[in-house]
């Protein structure tokens, strides 16, 4: 099918405007390894600043970030608490084991989220048989559960719990400031009481790389250890964060239109038939469904109805991701605005009709 591409996959496709181009090709340097990176510096000291925190570390990616703070905060050998459908369980390649000698502790959650109570249940006693809890880690905003925005009360909760066990909290903050414009509250509403918080200037905020982990002036200087441990010390990375300067000044301004376009995308899609959402439980800029269908045609090797679904929508030039096999998760950008998004509804539509 003809027509332009309408990429809903993830808000990691979106392209640096002509703003960020400029800012990176102008932008001052210096060896990041031996911290002489002005633009570097700037944008580690905005990034402590905004939630809250004494110091932050530019890194390549989320996932190295979330890595990193495991390394530091748990001893080997050590549990790692996390809900069952986490980005640190589940989309990291074990890393927390295979890096750290970690081993999680999921559980399952509500809608994504821990509770104090949970959490509190499961930290290990002191004991000679038994792996110690070395960390805890929460999300927000919890992919699993469509984007859901948490606010901060439950997870101060959390954290008053890991307080009194003195467990190191950890938040996994990718989309955070996506959680904050949903909730209307400053990012660092949601993120100060936490020892460590990671967040991605390459999502929602529109960088084309990089994420920033934020913690203590000691934390951080362990971190920067292990980041040159994982191999993700760079040099004259102040062209990258240039962008992620601007990405984190003036980024956050788009994330409330994201978040209506990706509402009227799930009330279109609530319309159509052989599909499952409940649109009042989309906050932010992710809408997840549910595919009806039976799993018959796996046998008959035409894949599950999700993965059926993503294909049928890929010739017709909308592009969507699989998260298991009766589910498809669409997210909403800035480089996807009110037309495309009409047009989506359209293609959408066309098919399932």
């Amino acid at each position: 099918m003809s027509g332009f591409a309408i990429d809903l996959r993830s808000d990691t496709v979106t392209r640096p405007d002509r703003e960020m181009r400029r800012a990176m090709a102008n932008a001052e340097v210096g060896d990041d390894v031996f911290g002489e990176d002005p633009t570097v510096i700037r944008l580690e000291a905005a990034s402590a600043g905004a939630t809250g925190h004494e110091s932050a570390l530019f890194v390549p990616s989320g996932t190295m970030a979330n890595e990193i703070a495991l390394h530091v905060h748990a001893p080997r050998g050590s549990e790692v608490i996390c809900e069952a459908e986490s980005h640190v369980f589940h989309y990291e390649r074990g890393g927390m084991a295979a890096l750290s000698g970690l081993m999680p502790r999921p559980l399952e959650g509500e809608r994504g989220l821990l509770s104090a109570a949970q959490v509190e249940a499961v930290v290990a006693p002191d004991v000679i048989y038994r792996a110690p809890t070395g960390v805890v880690t929460l999300e927000n905003t919890a992919m699993s559960a469509g984007g859901l925005a948490a606010g901060p009360e439950p997870q101060l909760e959390v954290a008053e719990v890991c307080r009194r066990h003195r467990i190191p909290l950890h938040l996994d903050g990718g989309r955070v400031f996506n959680a904050a414009a949903a909730l209307q509250v400053e990012v660092e509403e949601l993120t100060h009481f936490f020892d460590s918080v990671m967040f991605s200037l390459s999502k929602g905020l529109g960088a084309p790389v990089g994420s920033m982990l934020c913690g203590s002036r000691g934390f951080i200087a362990a971190a920067r250890r292990v980041r040159k441990l994982f191999g993700g010390g760079m040099r004259q990375v102040g062209i990258l964060a240039a962008a992620g300067l601007i990405a984190l000044e003036r980024g956050a301004a788009s994330l409330v239109a994201d978040h209506v376009q990706a509402k009227r995308l799930a009330e279109a899609l609530a319309q159509m038939p052989g599909i499952r959402i409940d649109p009042t439980g989309v906050e932010t800029n992710m809408v997840v469904v549910e595919v009806d269908g039976e799993v018959d045609g796996e046998a008959e090797g035409k894949g599950a109805p999700a993965e059926r679904l993503v294909e049928a929508l890929a010739e017709r030039r909308v592009l969507a991701v699989t998260l298991d096999r009766k589910r498809v998760r669409f997210v909403t950008h800035r480089d996807v605005g009110p037309e495309a998004i009409g047009e989506a509804i359209d293609r959408i539509r066309g098919h399932l009709s």
